[in-house]
């Protein structure tokens, strides 16, 4: 699924017959930069557009995100979901930013790489719970931060029920790989992941 291009139709349905006057048309305008691609040219224009609009809060967002300014995006996105608590795609991207944090070398001498991990786990979750498991990138997506957060926690194995939480988060990237290849059988590279996946569990024996 084509998140971008879903997330534009609907903000080009959600905004017919209305006027993008608000604030000097702002909103239109990082709109336009969002179609051409230019996505800092984007957050230029919507950080000046109305603040409190579900609709620019979910441009901005994907434009934050698409710049690489993770912790804004997760901002933008938490201010979205206040607004908007079943908008499932907020959560995605909001798990996307936040999975992206815990993944960045940057982070790796900080406390809270393990609560971007959990966290991200937990936006992926709730974006399943509203959407459906019939999502496969949901699923995929939620797969891939358990088994990054499985391969994160096993560089710190020293007691054995620290060993088996690290084996129950890789069981859980396994188990939403394969409801993945339950929709799409044909997916080679899932696969490959679940078998990547297992040979981690395999290594922590």
């Amino acid at each position: 699924m084509n998140y971008l291009r879903q997330a534009i139709l609907v903000l080009f349905v959600c905004s017919a017959g209305t006027s993008f006057a608000q604030k000097g048309g702002y909103d239109k305008l990082g709109m336009q930069a969002m179609i051409n691609g230019d996505y800092k040219g984007a957050v230029g224009q919507l950080e000046k557009a109305d603040a409190k609009s579900p609709n620019v809060l979910k441009m901005l967002g994907y434009s934050y995100f698409q710049c690489g300014d993770f912790e804004n995006s997760i901002a933008t996105y938490s201010r979205l979901i206040a607004l908007k608590p079943t908008d499932y795609s907020a959560y995605y991207y909001r798990g996307k930013a936040r999975q992206n944090v815990a993944n960045d070398p940057k982070e790796s001498l900080s406390n809270m790489r393990d609560n971007f991990y959990q966290s991200a786990i937990k936006d992926f979750t709730k974006a399943i719970e509203i959407n459906g498991e019939e999502d496969t990138q949901l699923l995929q997506n939620r797969a891939l931060a358990y088994k990054d957060y499985g391969i994160y926690k096993s560089y710190g194995i020293k007691t054995k029920a620290e060993k088996a939480a690290c084996i129950a988060l890789f069981n859980n990237s396994i188990s939403d790989f394969q409801k993945v290849l339950v929709v799409q059988p044909q997916r080679k590279d899932i696969t490959s992941l679940i078998d990547y996946v297992k040979a981690q569990i395999t290594s922590l024996k």
